[in-house]
C-alpha cells in the first residue's frame, strides 16, 4: 500500500524501505507528553509517521526529524508538507553524529526513536531495508549519547526496542545519565512472548513505573480495549 491513511493525515511510503508498522504507531501514541514539550526530535524519521503523530497529539511548536537515507528523507518532507501541521514540522537530512555536532546548542523537550535493530548479520536482500533495520546504521550507544546531549534538563527520551534488548539498553543509557522512569512491554496476543519494550527516560533517577503488558489483539483483527484506546485517534477503523 503506497499511501496509508490515518484519521487526520496520510503517509505516502512508495519511496521508503521501512513502511508504516505497528512499532512506529505504538511509539507515536505512547510517548509521554505530560510535560507539554515545546520542542520534539524524532531520530530516524523514516516516513515521518512518529513526528506526525506527535504533531497531532501535542501543541509543540518545533517538531524536528532526522533521516539519513535519501529516499526516506524526501518521503518524510513530502508527508510533512501534505499534513495539517507543515508549519511545525522540519526534517534534517543528516547522520546522527553530524546532526549532534551542528546542533550542540539545541535542546529538545522530547526525543523519540524507533531505532534500527537487527544487530545480527542479517540481510533481506533489500539494501535500503537492511540499512533501515540494522543496528550498525545507528549503534545504540550513539543513540543514547546523542539523546543525552540534546535533551533538555526536564526532557524525556522515549523509544521502542525488542524486549531482548531492554536490559542492556537501560544499563548502557545510565552511563549517559539517562534513567528509565516508565516501561510498557508489548505482546502480540495473550499467548505470545513479549516482543517489544516501550521505555521512557529522564536525566534524573526515578522510581520506574512499569505499566504492565500491552496486548495488541486477542485474535486476528480483534484488538484489545487497551490497544484500541491507545491508537483510536489515529487508525481509521478503531
Amino acid at each position: 500500500m503506497s499511501v496509508f491513511q490515518f484519521k487526520q493525515f496520510s503517509i505516502s511510503q512508495d519511496k521508503c524501505a521501512m513502511k508504516v508498522g505497528t512499532d512506529g504507531v505504538l511509539l507515536g501514541a505512547w510517548a509521554p507528553l505530560e510535560h507539554h514539550p515545546y520542542s520534539i526530535l524524532d531520530i530516524g524519521a523514516g516516513t515521518g509517521l512518529i513526528a506526525l503523530m506527535l504533531a497531532q497529539r501535542s501543541t509543540a511548536e518545533q517538531i524536528d526529524a532526522l533521516e539519513i537515507v535519501d529516499e526516506a528523507y524526501e518521503q518524510a518532507v513530502e508527508n510533512f508538507e501534505e499534513s495539517p501541521w507543515g508549519d511545525r514540522l522540519f526534517c534534517y537530512h543528516a547522520g546522527l553524529d553530524e546532526f549532534v555536532d551542528e546542533m550542540e546548542d539545541e535542546e529538545y523537550d522530547l526525543i523519540v526513536s524507533n531505532p534500527p535493530f537487527y544487530s545480527e548479520d542479517y540481510s533481506s536482500g533489500n539494501t535500503e531495508r537492511d540499512m533501515a533495520r540494522q543496528a550498525a546504521s545507528m549503534p545504540f550507544n550513539e543513540l543514547a549519547e546523542a539523546a543525552s546531549l540534546l535533551l533538555s534538563g526536564e526532557g524525556i527520551f522515549a523509544l521502542i526496542l525488542p524486549y531482548k534488548e531492554e536490559e542492556g539498553f537501560i544499563r548502557m543509557a545510565e552511563e549517559y545519565s539517562l534513567f528509565p522512569y516508565r516501561v510498557t512491554r508489548v505482546k502480540g496476543t495473550p499467548q505470545s512472548e513479549i516482543k517489544r519494550s516501550l521505555i521512557a527516560f529522564k536525566k534524573t533517577p526515578q522510581d520506574v513505573v512499569e505499566t504492565g503488558e500491552l496486548i495488541i489483539e486477542t485474535a486476528r483483527h480483534q484488538y484489545t480495549p487497551e490497544y484500541t484506546a491507545l491508537t483510536q485517534d489515529f487508525y481509521l477503523k478503531m
